[in-house]
Order: C-alpha cells, then sequence, then structure tokens
C-alpha cells in the first residue's frame, strides 16, 4: 500500500575526540519484572474510578432527595396555614 516517505537521518560527522565522562555499567534489575504487577494495578485502578463513580452517584442523588424533602415540606406546611 502507500506508505509515507520519511526524511533521511543526517549523520553526524565522527571525530575522533575521546569522552571524558565514565561509562557506567547499567544497574541490576531488582528482582522480578514488573510485568506480571500490570493486570492487577490496572484492576485497582479501574475499580477505583468505579466505586468514585458510584459514591458520586449516590452523593448527587441525597442532595436531589434532600432537596426535594424541603421543597415538599415547605409545601405542606404552607398548605396548612391557609
Amino acid at each position: 500500500m502507500l506508505r509515507p516517505k520519511l526524511p533521511d537521518i543526517p549523520t553526524l560527522p565522527t571525530s575522533n575526540i575521546v569522552s571524558t565522562h565514565p561509562t557506567h555499567a547499567p544497574a541490576p534489575s531488582a528482582g522480578r519484572p514488573l510485568a506480571p504487577y500490570v493486570g492487577a494495578i490496572a484492576a485497582v485502578v479501574v475499580v477505583g474510578i468505579v466505586l468514585t463513580a458510584l459514591l458520586a452517584a449516590v452523593a448527587v442523588s441525597a442532595v436531589s432527595v434532600a432537596i426535594t424533602a424541603v421543597v415538599l415540606r415547605s409545601l405542606v406546611s404552607s398548605a396548612n396555614k391557609r
């Protein structure tokens, strides 16, 4: 199929300058790789998001019920005064 043509990467001129920075060996790994834990971490994040959304829905519902109760109480008390 059609592929975009990428620009050529210019090559840097090579020189015989000696680097004054010492080269370090890569650090050894700390033990087990993190790959097996990625699924568990993703599950915890998803569960946290879902629980937060449910908590927000309960809070909005509670505020709505409280406002409705205040309005109904006001209507009932004004009807009794007439």
